[in-house]
């Protein structure tokens, strides 16, 4: 299966943009934290409000991106449930017929898990995914992309 393609604001952080690949007309969203989606759980809503401001700050989120962050902090939230209730209730069960079996808050924690790294690496919450992107804060005076465009453009003129 191919690797999904990177957002340009991500090649460009990364080093791998070249301007003649550039689509000009890119959609470029205001960055900003998306309205709180209500129907998450408590942890859930931590998570939202602790990973949000910082992805913000560095200028990795919009409003767009409700969806794919709430379904993320969903999956947190099912992963601090599976956890708490694998503290009290342990990992194996046995059923009414005296079989030792998995259990079932163990694969919640485990496909829960799953789905929160493949968010992750998509927002750059693993050091992974974080060591490729050189984010600086934000400055709507010197916006990089629209500089690195703009070389692209004039160097393009000249040939």
């Amino acid at each position: 299966m191919p690797l999904p393609k990177k957002p340009t604001n991500v090649k460009i952080l990364t080093g791998t943009a070249r301007a003649d690949r550039l689509n000009p007309n890119e959609p470029k969203p205001d960055i900003a934290i998306p309205s709180f989606p209500d129907h998450l759980s408590k942890p859930a809503k931590a998570e939202w409000r602790r990973v949000t401001k910082e992805l913000k700050d560095m200028g990795l989120i919009c409003r767009l991106d409700r969806a794919a962050m709430a379904a993320y902090c969903s999956a947190y939230g099912a992963w601090v449930d599976a956890e708490n209730a694998l503290q009290n209730d342990g990992m194996v069960t046995v059923t009414p017929n005296g079989l030792v079996v998995q259990s079932a808050w163990l694969q919640i924690r485990n496909k829960s898990l799953e789905q929160m790294h493949k968010f992750a690496v998509e927002f750059g919450f693993t050091p992974a995914s974080r060591s490729k992107v050189s984010a600086a804060k934000p400055d709507p005076v010197n916006d990089e992309l629209a500089e690195y465009m703009a070389r692209g453009q004039r160097n393009r003129k000249t040939l």
